[in-house]
């Protein structure tokens, strides 16, 4: 009896791609930048030094695309939250909030790969355009939330007031984000985003405690 013949799926050039930023992300998250280098890349995508150059022009080239599918993927999931049916403006936020300060956005190795990049910013232009990009998407994204709840309690306040708001907003969501997921077990569980629901509430004079219970 012959054996049977194993299944072959080729992929996709972007699955490639998305795998080799994969293996990328898994060996700066454990190792630092330096870790990540073309032949362990290869070796943890199980491909060819080859076929990385076949996809990318350098190994800085695909840290820079690493780097902006990492903080995207987190914008992603937290503002997945707003797909849901929410009934309120300040539902809405409140959901946003609590999805960017629990996991899986909230998480030890997203720290890790988020620390491994950051130093680049200052000194390379390209990833600060990134860094950058994902920041006022985020931010802006943020902002709108704002807007739209400050409207809907009756607060009037200016286009000027609404971004002062979301920088303020996202410096404290970036700041519990960074302590979780670098001190996960100081914290119980719900606590992070207990305390940004109070502190954002506090900022925007904006009660979240009654809201979606």
């Amino acid at each position: 009896m012959a054996p049977e013949r194993r299944s072959f799926k080729r992929e996709t050039a972007d699955q490639r791609q998305k795998a080799l930023i994969q293996s990328t992300l898994r060996l700066i998250a454990s190792g630092g930048p330096e870790a990540a280098t073309v032949r362990t890349i290869s070796e943890d995508a199980g491909v060819t030094q080859g076929l990385i150059r076949h996809y990318f022009s350098s190994k800085e080239e695909l840290f820079l695309a690493a780097y902006e599918h990492h903080m995207t993927e987190m914008t992603n999931t937290t503002s997945g939250v707003l797909a849901a049916d929410h009934p309120s403006a300040v539902e809405h936020l409140k959901a946003f909030i609590v999805a960017a300060l629990t996991p899986p956005v909230v998480d030890a190795q997203a720290v890790s790969i988020w620390a491994g990049f950051i130093h680049m910013v200052q000194r390379d232009p390209a990833m600060r355009a990134i860094h950058e990009k994902t920041y006022y998407h985020f931010r802006d994204e943020l902002q709108v939330l704002v807007a739209s709840a400050w409207t809907e309690v009756g607060i009037e306040k200016s286009q000027t007031e609404h971004r002062a708001a979301a920088i303020a907003c996202n410096a404290l969501l970036d700041g519990l984000w960074l302590e979780g997921g670098a001190l996960p077990d100081s914290f119980e569980t719900g606590e992070l985003a207990n305390v940004g629901l109070s502190s954002l509430g506090a900022i925007l004079n904006v009660n979240f405690s009654n809201v979606g219970q």
